[in-house]
């Protein structure tokens, strides 16, 4: 469908903006009830070291249905064209991008967002990394009005879930995705009556989770357990907690506590060896690596590691 196709559709106007596998099932529960006109997601990059074009998860799904596709590489460049089409509302989704206020008051409806938590807590581009990150003990889905600041827009409808001692950024985003797409289809009919609610945030509690950084990654051994465990947790299965082997990056992608405490190791020390990992000296004990990754290959269990190499006990982790 082009764009003068679409001035002239007798159908509400949705346009979708959004990215990753996220919104790509909000996307997919969207489009079984009602017709997206066109989509915005980020340019095509390369990837790996082949350089090869990968498609964006919301791409796939718009070549396949035939929906209008637009990447630019700034919303500004768009706007005539999503003006054109006299958008009834716009619905964005992990779309990484601040919008303008011109596009903001464009749709009849408005912009409303799809985000990965409970607002007004943990605003941001990685919501769901810091929400176990930060030790949090549940989190949810808001769909809320767009602003001209930061996912700050009045809320619309929320719902939670709770975060399980096991809890992964990966099994977390499952579980967010799909209450994600459900919470939408569930808000949108009120959206469209005009009969939804519009609260305020309250700004005393804003938190933020802001997009994760190379220093976010690296693990502090002068930390205690909880905090250790819960940045790996966090960071599991996407980017990855890491420290250094023998100077060599290691990234740590699963561990649970331990009981040894040695006052006279030093931080990272490795101070255990066990079945299933190995244990390493934190600010208040040990936190035992179970799923590790050396440098250069794949992952591996732990055990497997200590196998493979003879004297850990007293080597130190950076």
């Amino acid at each position: 469908m082009n764009l003068e196709d679409i001035k002239m559709t007798k159908e509400p106007v949705i346009v979708f903006m959004g990215t990753p596998d996220f919104s790509a099932t909000v996307l997919e529960g969207l489009l079984l009830k009602y017709p997206v006109r066109a989509i915005v997601t980020q340019p095509d990059k390369p990837v790996g070291r082949g350089g090869k074009i990968k498609f964006s998860p919301v791409k796939e799904i718009a070549l396949k249905n035939d929906i209008l596709c637009l990447q630019p590489d700034k919303v500004e460049d768009i706007l005539q064209d999503i003006n054109v089409m006299n958008p009834d509302i716009i619905i964005t989704c992990a779309y990484g991008k601040m919008l303008p206020l011109e596009l903001l008051v464009m749709p009849k409806f408005g912009c409303i967002n799809v985000h990965a938590s409970l607002l007004p807590k943990l605003r941001g581009g990685a919501p769901i990394h810091h929400a176990i990150i930060d030790g949090y003990k549940e989190t949810g889905v808001t769909i809320m009005y767009m602003s001209s600041q930061m996912d700050a827009g009045d809320i619309i409808s929320q719902e939670k879930v709770s975060i399980s001692e096991d809890e992964t950024a990966e099994s977390l985003h499952d579980k967010l995705m799909v209450l994600g797409r459900d919470l939408l289809l569930n808000t949108l009919p009120s959206i469209f009556n005009k009969t939804n609610k519009r609260i305020k945030q309250d700004e005393s509690l804003v938190t933020y989770g802001f997009v994760i950084t190379r220093e976010d990654e690296y693990i502090d051994f002068n930390k205690p357990k909880r905090t250790i465990i819960n940045q790996i947790r966090g960071l599991n299965s996407w980017p990855g907690a890491y420290c250094y082997y023998e100077d060599k990056i290691m990234k740590v992608w699963e561990a649970r506590r331990g009981d040894k405490y040695d006052e006279h190791a030093y931080p990272g020390e490795i101070i255990g060896l066990y079945d299933d990992g190995f244990g390493v000296k934190v600010l208040n004990g040990e936190v035992v690596f179970t799923v590790i990754q050396p440098e250069s290959k794949g992952k591996m269990k732990a055990s497997d590691f200590i196998n493979g190499h003879a004297n850990l006990l007293g080597k130190v982790l950076k």
